[in-house]
């Protein structure tokens, strides 16, 4: 499944954008937007999508995602007799340019440790309950605050983050699109082109056209902003959507390989190992076992 570009559209008169979602449900979005993100999920429980990392989510679950990191949470149900509004699922989504976050870095020492936070952030990073907990009545008293104390307490939160020594990487791989406005141009064009076509065979010849560089010159731009070669890419590509389909559908083994792009049954089983350390089906029940508890 492609994902999405979400416009997120932070005004130009503020230095971050807050979003308190409080919905009936959490519906499968799957997207991506060239802002950071920090989400407290409240009152909910459900599947959490981070580019090929698929876990189950509960209350009090915070995440910070990097730019371009595709991603999805989906509902499963509200915490029974937890404290929160109603029967809705909340989440306060924070969105943030990465260059405003830079900036604040080299303008406040004290803030430098937020660059090596932002570059964590690239694979997703999920933070443990202790630092949710810490952090939870803060950012539920964010959306009451006036705009200055509330950049102020997005900084210091971010602060806070850098700090934490609960935090854990989510995506087995990153992809970091290069600082260089041609390379980034090329980059998004072939990026596109994949999450469109990652289930058919790969073949260079299309991406080279859309970037203009021969085959050596595209696999060291790629290299050189995802950190790992285009076969590996797809190949993440095709796993995570073959979590996606092993967690919310009934298909067989040899229809999602067959969906996601595998040869075969057999191919994917040993790519899936090979990645998860795991069978695809002792993947599946484990996550429906969790789901149930």
């Amino acid at each position: 499944m492609q994902p999405f570009f979400e416009q997120v559209g932070i005004p130009q008169d503020r230095s971050w954008l807050l979003y308190d979602r409080q919905l009936a449900e959490f519906p499968f979005n799957w997207h991506y937007h060239p802002e950071y993100e920090l989400t407290l999920t409240l009152n909910s429980r459900g599947m959490r999508f981070v580019g090929d990392s698929v876990e189950p989510y509960g209350d009090g679950d915070l995440v910070l995602l990097a730019p371009n990191v595709p991603h999805a949470w989906q509902s499963g149900a509200v915490i029974a007799g937890h404290p929160g509004p109603g029967n809705l699922h909340r989440a306060l989504v924070c969105w943030f340019d990465g260059a405003w976050a830079m900036r604040l870095t080299e303008l406040i020492p004290e803030l430098a440790p937020v660059a090596a936070l932002l570059d964590r952030a690239r694979r997703g990073l999920a933070f443990g309950q202790a630092t949710s907990d810490r952090l939870r009545d803060r950012m539920l008293a964010m959306p009451d605050l006036p705009d200055m104390e509330r950049a102020i307490e997005m900084q210091a939160i971010l602060g806070r983050l850098a700090r934490a020594p609960d935090a854990r990487p989510l995506a087995a791989g990153e992809i970091v699109v290069s600082q260089i406005p041609r390379d980034r141009d090329r980059m998004q064009r072939v990026l596109d082109w994949l999450h469109l076509h990652y289930r058919e065979p790969l073949r260079l010849a299309p991406l080279c056209d859309l970037a203009n560089l021969t085959e050596s010159q595209l696999q060291r731009v790629f290299k050189r902003a995802t950190r790992m070669s285009i076969s590996q890419y797809v190949n993440q590509l095709r796993l995570g959507q073959a979590c996606q389909l092993l967690v919310r559908t009934d298909r067989s083994m040899a229809l999602i390989a067959t969906d996601c792009g595998f040869s075969d049954a057999a191919h994917f089983a040993r790519q899936f190992r090979a990645a998860r350390s795991t069978t695809p089906s002792r993947y599946r029940a484990m996550f429906r076992h969790a789901m149930t508890e």
